[in-house]
């Protein structure tokens, strides 16, 4: 059975703790990317990682041990998470289906000094050969440690079944910046491997 885990990311702790606001693994496009991967036949899943607004590499981990992960598993990260799947990829060869990087963060000046070292590892430049295909997207429009951590990782990763598609008017690819909760694009991309 196919399955897919989308991965949320890092908001501030204000937007977190919002009262009237979503959980992190029901914002933007994630649900309806999950609604759309569901429809075709892909049991997708959305966890809610422990403590975003200050992300521990050990805390995530915890929660994503806990998941099947295998050949047949599509992972997802939006921006942090994104990061996160970098790390977790780099760290254990495990042989994955299709892989989404969105909007990929990985904080590459430091300047949100995670007291966890979150982002202190060696990347594995070959784990693209341990995927279905590696898709990174990023819009140039976006933060600009957004822009550096792409650029990182064009430097970083090689193989084949490495894409990379870039917009102009997507920003973060946040509901805000996209004007819609929709992305086919994403959709597409998944649904072809």
């Amino acid at each position: 059975m196919k399955t897919a885990i989308i991965l949320h990311g890092m908001p501030s702790k204000k937007e977190y703790f919002a009262p009237l606001g979503q959980s992190q693994s029901n914002k933007y496009w994630i649900p309806w990317i999950q609604k759309q991967l569901i429809l075709n036949g892909v049991l997708a899943q959305t966890p809610e990682m422990p403590e975003p607004y200050k992300p521990n590499y050990e805390k995530w981990c915890s929660v994503f041990k806990q998941l099947k992960i295998d050949k047949d598993t599509m992972l997802v990260g939006h921006s942090c998470g994104g990061g996160f799947l970098v790390r977790w990829l780099s760290e254990n060869k495990v042989k994955v289906g299709m892989v989404a990087l969105v909007a990929p963060w990985m904080d590459p000046d430091n300047s949100f000094h995670l007291k966890n070292n979150f982002f202190r590892f060696k990347i594995d430049w070959d784990l693209v050969k341990r995927t279905g295909g590696l898709t990174i997207f990023v819009s140039k429009d976006d933060y600009r440690d957004v822009i550096k951590s792409v650029n990182f990782l064009k430097d970083n990763l090689r193989g084949p079944r490495l894409r990379f598609r870039e917009f102009t008017n997507k920003g973060h690819f946040v509901s805000g910046d996209m004007k819609t909760e929709k992305f086919p694009e994403l959709r597409d991309a998944l649904l072809k491997s």
